[in-house]
């Protein structure tokens, strides 16, 4: 009679265990209007049931390194790369090599390469300055052109940039800076620009929403996030300096020992299908996709026109690079008097 009990124990546990739904848990780092159209289309179109949390970069990144022994996650979609390379660098993600590569555009191939497979670039967006065109004209300041332009006395409580201890926004913007300059010159430049910064939001897209509402003149931003804010009747334009600009490359990773590895493979390559991608321009986000297949807008950033440098993803992913250069910005830039 035991036995027949444990037989149908067992039996029981097998019919719920298939009965359970498919799902796959998902940290999305993109805008949230974004975030919500890829889970109801994938949820939909899969049967997958998307369990999604919204999260900026360096907080994503943060659970991630906490989940380490006992992941919860399965998929980290969007945001700045160079944490997702540090997820990498740390084996924190794994590697998984799409066969939809060969469709991607030539810097989310290399950066996938550079991190052994373990991150590839769903889109690209150059970094740049937002500013409102209304209050320029008010206020008579020219609009900037190049990085020293920001340093002009007339900007002076004028600017916004995200704090890099929080934004990959304004982490890109140090990586270029000491890309450009050199690391000494670059902090340089930052302490005096950090004269003309009026506050330093944690959302990267922080500044740009501020420029757009007259809460600030100018601000540092990726400039793919000024059109939605246009489009929705804000003065706002972009300018990209003409002395050189960084750029991100938006990843996507599986973390390691995802529980939903099949579903987590399954989303990740629907991602990466020009279908999977058209999503971003349908929530106001211009970015550049990296399938060379996706549709493109007009308001997308023209990479032709832009001076943009041969930016190291690697190495201003590692852990030891990036630490070091928040805490120099922290001490030499942030703590200082204005």
């Amino acid at each position: 009679m035991k036995s027949v009990l444990i037989a149908a124990a067992l039996g029981s546990l097998s019919v719920a265990a298939l009965a359970q739904p498919k799902e796959l848990n998902v940290i999305c780092s993109v805008q949230a209007q974004w975030c919500n159209l890829i889970q109801t289309t994938f949820s939909r179109t899969s049967g997958i049931t998307v369990n999604m949390t919204m999260k900026g970069t360096g907080e994503a990144l943060a659970q991630i390194m906490a989940e380490r022994a006992n992941p919860k996650t399965d998929v980290w979609f969007g945001g700045t790369g160079d944490p997702h390379m540090l997820a990498a660098e740390q084996n924190l993600t794994l590697e998984y090599k799409s066969p939809q590569l060969s469709q991607l555009h030539s810097w989310a191939q290399r950066q996938a390469e550079q991190a052994g497979y373990k991150t590839v670039g769903v889109y690209l967006g150059p970094l740049g300055f937002g500013y409102n065109s209304e209050l320029l004209a008010k206020k008579k300041i020219p609009v900037p052109k190049t990085w020293n332009d920001l340093l002009k006395p007339e900007y002076k409580g004028e600017i916004q940039v995200a704090d890099p201890r929080a934004s990959g926004t304004a982490y890109t913007m140090i990586a270029t800076l000491v890309q450009i300059m050199g690391e000494d010159k670059a902090f340089d430049y930052l302490a005096a620009l950090h004269k003309n910064v009026s506050t330093y939001p944690r959302s990267g897209t922080g500044p740009i929403k501020a420029v757009a509402r007259g809460e600030a003149t100018v601000s540092i931003s990726f400039i793919h996030d000024a059109p939605g804010e246009k489009a929705q009747g804000f003065p706002v334009e972009t300018v990209t300096p003409t002395d050189g600009t960084g750029a991100e490359i938006g990843s996507m990773s599986i973390v390691k020992g995802a529980r939903n590895l099949e579903n987590a493979k399954a989303f990740y390559e629907w991602a990466l299908t020009p279908s999977g991608q058209q999503f971003g321009t349908a929530a106001n986000q211009f970015q550049v996709p990296s399938n060379k297949g996706a549709a493109t807008d007009p308001r997308m950033p023209d990479l032709k026109k832009i001076k943009l440098i041969d930016y190291d993803y690697a190495k201003f992913g590692q852990a030891n690079v990036r630490r070091q250069l928040i805490l120099n910005w922290e001490r030499k830039v942030f703590n200082q008097p204005k």
